[in-house]
């Protein structure tokens, strides 16, 4: 089993962490695992991306072209990768930030809007959490959203450890939206 991901966004919407906290995870459940980030000179509004490939067997390398699944924070991230994603693969797009209906009918796409449902929480950077949330339960053979919320209360950082009880809500938010 190998599961490859390409998580894509703006610089200061959580894309390089939300990649580390899954590759994190992926490693305290013993799986093999690749995390490569990608980002432009801009700390916050410049483009950020970041691979994670998850595997029960050794990884011959970081490099992702037709990724297993895909979160896209924004329009650009939803242009540039959307055609890439595996037939049968999952897309996860945030749909307050994209304008235009998703193209592809040969996989499975979830269009929840991120962005909002943050906002509604009190915190519009939450919205990697939410997003990560739909991913995780779209990939239920891959991560358990209970691994996930342990690594989060391991590698959340000191500063924003009074964040930890938001992050868990927004992990659940994005993992019961498509319940609703």
């Amino acid at each position: 089993m190998q599961t490859e991901i390409i998580i894509a966004g703006f610089g200061g919407q959580g894309v390089l962490f939300a990649g580390q906290l899954l590759a994190y995870t992926a490693m305290e459940e013993g799986l093999d695992v690749t995390w490569y980030p990608s980002y432009g000179p801009e700390m916050r509004g410049g483009t950020a991306n970041c691979t994670v490939i998850i595997a029960d067997e050794e990884i011959g390398a970081p490099m992702v072209s037709r990724p297993t699944a895909c979160i896209a924070m924004n329009l650009p991230s939803l242009d540039k990768y959307e055609n890439m994603v595996k037939p049968d693969g999952v897309l996860i797009v945030d749909s307050s930030m994209v304008d235009r209906p998703l193209k592809r009918e040969d996989i499975k796409s979830v269009a929840i809007p991120g962005s909002k449902l943050a906002e509604e929480l009190g915190n519009k950077r939450m919205s990697n959490m939410i997003l990560l949330g739909a991913l995780i339960a779209n990939l239920p053979a891959v991560i358990s959203l209970e691994a996930f919320e342990r690594s989060l209360k391991e590698h959340l950082p000191e500063r924003h450890m009074h964040l930890l009880e938001a992050n868990l809500t927004a992990l659940e938010k994005g993992a019961t939206f498509i319940a609703v």
